[in-house]
């Protein structure tokens, strides 16, 4: 499971996208999320498409490491696309049997929907994938610095989504022992009914509640014993600097998003 795993997982390479400032992947990411959505046509996906392949090739992300990371989310999208099939009832009809009618207007939006959710899913990925758990903390406390005016808790919020990001791998393997142990026991979780599998899911989850909180108890006295009392005088040992790069792709997402506005209709 752990190698099949990519979200919040971190892959060291000597890419272009790795060596970039964090805030500047951060702002990328943020600003991708808005703009994908003004794309809804063929040619403002292709646009998507390039951009997104583009900074996939520039990660030097393996291929094969993606793909066995994303085949579970080719399923689910692939169920988006067969929801939008079915309950989409606009357009003209295209194929008709009894109940079940799959119209034109359908099949466009299942497909845009669903290119739109999976290049999302890859974009976010590759922030976890070019980024340290701790770089993403420090880029996201400098980008939210301002609203320490109105006393928001920055450190702490950033601090909490670091320490989840970097845990995500961690319950998983933690998952995949607790499976292999309930296995060799005789619980099976792929056979039988569906009331069946939902009952051995049980069995699961909580050793996996139990090891979470367990996990939480230790981080809390470990960071206890080394002084952590938040971020309020405290320095930082890696310093941001934000370089030519950085700017280059904040152009290059700009541009984008022209071309978006232009090819819309």
């Amino acid at each position: 499971m752990m190698e099949k795993m990519i979200f919040g997982r971190y892959v060291p390479a000597d890419s272009s996208i790795h060596k970039l400032d964090p805030r500047s992947k951060l702002i990328i990411i943020f600003l991708f999320v808005c703009i994908i959505f003004l794309a809804n046509n063929g040619v403002t996906y292709a646009l998507i498409a390039i951009y997104t392949f583009m900074m996939l090739g520039l990660s030097r992300i393996p291929v094969r490491f993606l793909y066995a990371g994303l085949r579970p989310v080719i399923w689910l999208v692939l169920f988006t696309l067969v929801l939008q099939l079915f309950f989409t009832k606009s357009g003209n009809l295209l194929y008709e049997l009894g109940p079940i009618k799959i119209y034109d207007e359908g099949v466009k939006q299942g497909i845009f929907i669903s290119l739109r959710f999976f290049f999302l899913i890859l974009m976010t990925s590759l922030l976890t994938l070019t980024t340290t758990p701790i770089e993403i903390t420090d880029g996201l406390e400098t980008l939210l610095n301002p609203l320490k005016k109105v006393r928001f808790p920055v450190h702490e919020m950033a601090l909490m989504m670091s320490i989840s990001l970097r845990f995500i791998p961690t319950l998983m393997e933690e998952t995949d022992k607790i499976m292999k142990a309930q296995i060799a026991r005789g619980v099976e979780f792929n056979s039988g009914p569906i009331k069946d599998r939902i009952k051995a899911v049980i069995p699961l989850l909580i050793p996996l509640f139990v090891s979470a909180f367990k996990r939480a108890e230790e981080l809390a006295i470990a960071m206890e014993a080394r002084g952590y009392r938040g971020g309020e005088g405290r320095t930082k040992y890696r310093q941001l600097s934000w370089s030519v790069p950085d700017s280059l792709q904040i152009v290059f997402l700009a541009i984008l998003t022209i071309l978006l506005l232009l090819f819309r209709k």
